[in-house]
């Protein structure tokens, strides 16, 4: 009988912004198609079959697009490879990244009971599950957010409001979604959302980034936002 992995998994290993007309300049950062593609493909079907080998509804969390040590370097969202190995159990082969956003997001998952309590309870996703660069001043390539140009934004609007009706189809609870990002990837998704109403209500949660940098002093008010929000 299918479970929730079966549903997720498609989705992921076939995301594409092949059928999007990015604005000039713009690069799609896609680690499942990637230089560590295989690596990151059995990363990805391993976490989902550990963790989502049921089919039991979870509370959605959304991020805004991948990152090039996160996301972009495992195929997980909030996820480096250090964390990768360390909380999910799961091995690395042939990459290295530390990312301060997955340190602080791990402190909440063990402060949740750890991944496979947390992981019963909340899928993590993202508004965007492909990231975006752009040659930086000295011509190599930056990580974008998809709210960093309002063109870049536009373009990818229709296919954020698939994925998102995608995912949720898969089986997720609709009451409400966890938004991490209580700046432009808020007020995206509430456009979204008041368009095609996928959620009853958003709660918005400060993003990992932005707590490390600037909220450091205050980790553990933060992860317990986190730990209550998810429930």
């Amino acid at each position: 009988m299918p479970v929730l992995a079966d549903r997720l998994l498609p989705l992921l290993l076939n995301a594409s912004l092949a059928h999007v007309e990015l604005p000039g300049g713009f690069g799609v950062l896609d680690p499942m198609n990637g230089p560590h593609a295989v690596e990151v493909r059995r990363i990805v079907e391993l976490f989902h079959r550990k963790f989502f080998s049921d089919d039991r509804p979870r509370t959605l969390m959304l991020g805004i697009n991948p990152g090039r040590l996160g996301a972009g370097s495992t195929g997980l969202c909030f996820t480096d490879t250090k964390r990768c190995e360390s909380d999910l159990g799961i091995p690395v082969h042939g990459i290295r990244t530390h990312e301060p956003s997955s340190d602080f997001f791990y402190r909440a998952v063990r402060a949740a009971g750890g991944a496979q309590t947390f992981y019963s309870r909340v899928y993590v996703s993202a508004v965007c599950p492909l990231g975006f660069v752009k040659d930086g001043p000295k011509g190599t390539p930056v990580n974008l957010n998809y709210y960093d140009d309002p063109a870049l934004m536009k373009a990818i609007r229709p296919f954020a409001a698939r994925w998102i009706r995608r995912v949720v189809d898969t089986g997720m609870r609709t009451d409400k979604v966890l938004c991490i990002g209580t700046g432009k990837n808020l007020k995206f998704l509430e456009e979204l959302n008041a368009e095609h109403r996928f959620f009853q209500r958003i709660v918005p949660l400060e993003h990992p980034r932005f707590i490390m940098q600037y909220k450091a002093k205050s980790l553990e008010e933060y992860v317990r936002k986190y730990v209550e929000a998810v429930g």
